[in-house]
């Protein structure tokens, strides 16, 4: 059966996109299956009374080592926030390529707290800092310090002890620029250096924690047990930062988006899909429903597609488990089309997701094809004509060529860099001033005002002559001739206009990161939960693939 790749022009609005949700091809579970064989090690753990000082943890296999060099230090509640512009945390680290040496470690002392304002060297790979969730790290410490284990419900609400606010990479502040490591067959894979860099912290947590614990009380305190640390993830505050990363990717969002197709594509034409199979589907779609009931949102937004997924999945059991037959041809294929005509988005492209879960020959392959080297489509092809980049678009932006920016609510917000907090932000074009800041990331209104000065210019014309007298228009132009051969490249839909979810960009690429229980605080910025339910490093050489589905808190 020849199944056909999905329509660009559907997936790639923002609504669907903003549906998307974890799966096997995400980067924190890819980065797991990758380092399970690698040796991990905690090299030092030098801290105080309180929990403050300095630990390093490694990753080892043959001769490469990579090593977290992690910072704790004692700050105000006045001083802890969520924002990324701020000058103190409770916790810097940094990833280091090789063995930190003691002046190495001691370099970093000084510059790592500072993060932004710091410098680092080609030997540090990434960048991060994190704030303890007080109320929670307090309790679990309180209550360890008696032998006691903590409040399971309350563990719940939250998920994590730490929650990071930023985590960089490929070049920034001094780091080692991409290009030194990109051919390391090991971080083959979008992101997989700031993924472990997250992973080791989580474990750093944990040990601060008992520290802490024992220090309070000695004689009676006990350990975190074990699979409530399982349990645990690190936390995240994402804001509107991560949404220009979505435009500014184009080839890079397009392989993401295509692989997530191609493994859909190439389940739904399995002819035969054997018991056990069909058996680990299932059960992961019914483990599912208790991560679905634990999320903790005060989002009236979010509460509504939690409610509507809960009740679209049960819809899905019930239909599999009384009216379906596995042993039917192409039962995927006949799941997928029910989806589409019986649930909303978010459970589509949530079923969609654990498909995946049975098929590592599909998935694995299509890891590797993740990543971009996204210089090679820089280029525009000036030789060709205004006539063919006109059809371009007129095939490729259809929906895009019917709005009418004219109207204002189409054209009621502006992205911009705030001064203040030194971040992407969105703002009323009409309500507030700063619109002469706009950054190009309102590709939608900027194609039409393209295609409205390509139908005045003679077909003939050369791309060249066209952009000598519209250079404001060049960004767009090369847009239109990479979304011919990256057709999952562009977001078609208008990220300016009054009834745009941001939101939905920032999701789309958590969900490739593998975040779990979106949280949003409003439609502009969300907290997430990452690791919750993966192995222990003592446990990665053999580990249950489908823990995402199994946290039991």
């Amino acid at each position: 059966m020849n199944i056909e790749l999905r329509n660009p022009k559907e997936i790639m609005k923002l609504s669907r996109l903003g549906s998307f949700h974890q799966s096997k091809l995400s980067f924190l579970r890819s980065f797991l299956d990758e380092f399970k064989s690698w040796a991990f090690k905690r090299d030092l753990f030098n801290l105080d009374e309180n929990g403050y000082g300095v630990a390093v943890y490694s990753f080892k296999k043959d001769k490469r080592i990579y090593s977290l060099v992690c910072f704790a230090n004692l700050i105000s509640d006045d001083e802890r926030s969520d924002r990324v512009i701020a000058t103190k945390w409770d916790a810097a680290f940094t990833l280091h390529d090789g063995i930190p040496s003691k002046m190495d470690i001691e370099r970093l002392k000084n510059e790592v707290p500072k993060q932004e304002i710091g410098r680092l060297s080609y030997k540090e790979l990434t960048l991060s800092r994190a704030n303890k969730s007080v109320r929670i790290f307090n309790h679990v410490v309180e209550r360890l310090s008696k032998g006691l284990q903590p409040d399971l419900k309350l563990l719940s609400n939250v998920g994590y002890l730490y929650r990071t606010t930023a985590v960089y990479g490929s070049g920034k502040f001094g780091l080692a620029d991409r290009f030194r490591i990109k051919n390391r067959e090991e971080i083959n894979g979008p992101f997989r250096l700031e993924m472990m860099l997250v992973y080791l912290v989580r474990q750093f947590t944990f040990d601060q924690v008992n520290h802490v614990a024992y220090h309070k009380d000695p004689k009676n305190a006990v350990k975190l047990d074990e699979n409530i640390c399982k349990n645990l993830g690190i936390g995240n505050s994402t804001g509107l930062g991560m949404a220009p990363f979505i435009v500014n990717h184009p080839t890079l969002l397009n392989n993401w988006i295509m692989c997530r197709e191609i493994a859909l594509k190439k389940i739904r034409q399995i002819k035969k899909v054997n018991e056990k199979d069909s058996s680990l589907f299932l059960e992961c779609v019914t483990k599912s429903l208790t991560n679905i009931t634990s999320w903790n949102t005060e989002s009236i937004y979010q509460q509504t597609k939690i409610k509507s997924l809960l009740k679209n999945v049960q819809k899905f059991l019930d239909f599999v488990k009384n009216q379906f037959d596995f042993e039917t041809d192409y039962p995927f294929n006949k799941i997928y089309k029910w989806l589409e005509k019986e649930t909303c988005d978010e459970c589509i492209e949530y079923i969609v997701s654990i498909m995946m879960e049975p098929y590592d020959q599909i998935t694995k392959p299509l890891i590797k094809l993740m990543s971009s080297d996204e210089e090679k489509f820089f280029d525009i092809p000036t030789e060709k004509s205004v006539e063919q980049l006109r059809i371009i678009i007129e095939n490729e932006y259809s929906n895009i060529l019917k709005i009418d920016f004219e109207k204002k609510e189409n054209n009621q917000n502006f992205w911009f860099i705030s001064k203040n907090k030194e971040e992407p932000r969105l703002a009323d074009r009409y309500e507030e001033h700063g619109s002469e800041l706009e950054q190009p990331l309102a590709i939608a209104r900027d194609i039409k005002k393209l295609y409205e000065k390509l139908l005045k210019t003679k077909n003939s014309l050369s791309v060249a002559e066209f952009l000598s007298k519209n250079s404001e228009l060049r960004h767009v132009v090369r847009r239109a001739f990479i979304v011919e051969k990256f057709p999952y490249s562009e977001i078609q839909d208008n990220t300016i206009g009054k009834n745009t979810m941001p939101i939905d960009m920032l999701r789309l690429k958590l969900s490739f990161f593998g975040a779990l229980k979106f949280d949003p605080r409003s439609d502009k910025w969300l907290r997430i939960c990452m690791f919750q339910g993966a192995p222990l490093p003592q446990n990665l050489k053999n580990y249950d693939e489908q823990w995402v589905y199994k946290t039991n808190i």
